[in-house]
């Protein structure tokens, strides 16, 4: 992750401030759409899905520090989000040596097996059936720019 600048008190210009908007806007409506998709079919919000998701994809067990690393948590947020997580049955947290291992449950197995569908469709309707090959070249070049 590269250092940020210092601040300084120049203003965007009109033409900045209206590329910025824009972004933010187009971004924030697409993502409240999956979002509120995925959590209509199965009651997963945002984190939980991408906790879910993160560690089935790690073969169904990931560290919790790898979890940090992915999702840009500090351990307190990540283990409050456990926590709640756990009572609801969807992982289970086991203490190893170095540190903490969660696994998926059957339950968290279960809902994300009916949230992944119901992403990808969103994604699709929401962002990327909207595009040309034109745009979807466009957003990859910005990723890997802004990645």
């Amino acid at each position: 992750m590269s250092r940020p600048e210092p601040v300084t008190d120049d203003p965007l210009t009109p033409e900045e401030l209206e590329r910025w908007t824009a972004w933010k806007h187009a971004s924030d409506v697409v993502l409240e759409r999956v979002r509120r998709e995925v959590r209509t079919a199965t009651g997963l919000s945002n984190a939980d899905f991408g906790v879910l998701s993160i560690v089935a994809d790690a073969d169904g067990a990931v560290r919790q520090g790898r979890l940090c690393e992915e999702t840009g948590w500090t351990q307190s947020r990540a283990s409050n989000h456990l926590s709640r997580m756990e009572r609801r049955e969807l992982v289970e947290r086991e203490v190893v040596p170095g540190g903490v291992l969660i696994h998926l449950t059957d339950e968290g197995r279960t809902l994300l097996g009916r949230a992944r569908p119901v992403h990808a469709a969103a994604v699709r309707r929401h962002l990327l059936d909207r595009l040309d090959d034109d745009a979807h070249v466009a957003i990859a070049r910005l990723a890997d720019a802004l990645g």
